[in-house]
């Protein structure tokens, strides 16, 4: 097969990837073309959204990792496909949450302070969503919402070009959740020194060296893959050639990001929230949930009104 072709089956599930860490004028919506929502929409998604804060602030912590689904792409495997860090004490009001999205209408990524609200509406199915969260104790936490703040340090990470499928180990590109990645390495690794140039080189170098290993995204088995390859925030030009050509990828995901601070730092802890518009379930640990919303022994479950 050539790397046209495979590129060209691709695309369409990366496209809808993109649309996770899109945005229009600071919406998180692909371009701008989000769901228009109803009132009880809008209003059960205000809840949900409270209760998401609830949870934080009931935690004890000061910083979590956060991911939320946004797309459906239940039919590749795939649940969270955009994060970002959730911070108490971000000046854009209490666990507000700084992320990587790609600027329609700039043709580049930017970072962004985007409350609860905004990030749970970022989803196009509004009547149903996830949200984990990955919650830092005080060490790792202090030391990632340092990263984070020090605004300097953290853009000198942001690539001057997106992709939504940016291979994790290339300095070519970069998407939503590698950029997450990248700040976690500026957290926890010894890269004080490091100037900016090769900061994104050493960052990488650092995950790789202690396992950081996003599993490879199957983009070849569905008839959805047949579209142009031709889309402003997808690239392969970055991947191995044998993975392009056997349409295995290996992208940063949220997945991904929770297993290696799993790995890295002892004592984190995992809350998952999802709500199908009548109720809100809550589970604790790290087994993620089933299909849809439904409660399992250990779960609690809120109603929503």
């Amino acid at each position: 097969m050539s790397l046209r072709r495979a590129a060209r089956r691709a695309a369409a599930l990366l496209s809808l990837l993109a649309a996770a860490g899109a945005a229009q004028a600071g919406s998180p919506a692909f371009c701008g073309l989000g769901p228009q929502l109803s009132a009880a929409q809008q209003d059960q998604l205000l809840q949900f959204a409270a209760l998401i804060k609830q949870q934080l602030d009931a935690s004890g912590h000061e910083v979590a990792l956060i991911a939320r689904s946004g797309l459906d792409l239940d039919r590749f495997g795939l649940r969270y496909s955009h994060a970002g860090i959730s911070l108490k004490a971000s000046a854009n009001g209490p666990w507000s949450v700084r992320q990587l999205y790609y600027a329609c209408d700039e043709s580049r990524p930017r970072l962004y302070d985007q409350g609860i609200a905004g990030f749970v509406m970022g989803n196009d199915r509004p009547d149903t969503g996830h949200v984990s969260m990955v919650l830092l104790p005080a060490a790792a936490g202090a030391q990632l919402q340092a990263a984070a703040l020090d605004n300097p340090r953290a853009l000198s990470l942001l690539a001057a070009t997106y992709s939504a499928n940016a291979y994790p180990f290339s300095q070519r590109y970069q998407n939503c959740n590698q950029w997450v990645a990248e700040l976690m390495a500026l957290a926890w690794a010894p890269l004080a020194g490091e100037r900016s140039a090769g900061l994104r080189a050493r960052a990488q170098h650092w995950l790789q060296a202690q396992g950081y290993a996003p599993q490879p995204v199957d983009v070849g088995s569905h008839a959805l893959m047949f579209a142009g390859p031709f889309i402003p925030w997808v690239h392969f030009d970055d991947h191995p050639q044998d993975d392009v050509l056997s349409l295995q990828l290996k992208v940063s995901l949220p997945t991904t990001l929770e297993a290696f601070v799993r790995q890295q730092v002892p004592g984190a802890q995992r809350l998952e929230l999802c709500h199908d518009g009548a109720q809100a379930v809550l589970r604790r640990g790290w087994q993620p949930m089933g299909p849809g919303c439904q409660a399992a022994p250990g779960d609690t479950v809120f109603r929503l009104d």
